[in-house]
């Protein structure tokens, strides 16, 4: 039910663009990945057609996704932002470099989701597989009840048969969510 997964087993994952590279924490198949990412330099996102998108910006300011249709604005670190995977984007970098975390999900078979778990927050997690990250810092969760330390750039791995409380202990974790689309 509970795995914990270390920075040293995470994948390094070139981008379609040539661009960077993206570090997958967990991955199925064509199906889902959950990675994080530098961006150093602005430019075009890769078409991802058929996938939703989550994206949270954790470290640096002023990313703002620039689409035909207006901005995405991902300034602010630690606020999800949502957008599908076929959307023409071109990544803006008003401070310098950022570093992001992405939930990307073949549409057609899950539905995804990042929330920010802060201290003293609970969350109800329907069945699925989800993934308790720190991005910075030390963190403790609790699943029900149960406490997991985990360190800077660690994540747990919960998959959960059955409604689960997590409730965040110590610091804030962002809880990535992918749920089988039963339709």
């Amino acid at each position: 039910m509970f795995t914990l997964l270390d920075p040293s087993s995470y994948l390094r994952t070139p981008w379609k663009n040539g661009g960077g590279t993206t570090v997958d924490i967990a991955f199925e198949d064509d199906v889902w990945r959950f990675g994080r990412t530098p961006i150093v330099k602005p430019g075009p996102f890769s078409d991802y057609t058929g996938f939703d998108r989550v994206q949270v910006l954790v470290s640096g300011s002023g990313l703002v996704l620039e689409t035909p249709t207006g901005e995405i604005d991902v300034r602010q670190p630690f606020r999800p932002v949502r957008f599908t995977g076929e959307t023409p984007i071109v990544s803006r970098l008003e401070a310098g470099p950022v570093e992001v975390v992405n939930l990307i999900g073949r549409r057609a078979r899950v539905k995804i989701d990042i929330v920010v778990l802060d201290e003293g927050r609970t969350l109800h997690i329907e069945p699925g597989t989800h993934f308790a990250y720190t991005p910075h810092g030390e963190a403790t969760v609790a699943v029900q009840g149960d406490e997991r330390k985990l360190a800077a750039d660690h994540a747990l791995r919960l998959n959960v048969p059955v409604p689960t409380r997590l409730t965040g202990v110590r610091s804030s974790t962002l809880v990535a969510s992918i749920l089988e689309r039963r339709e």
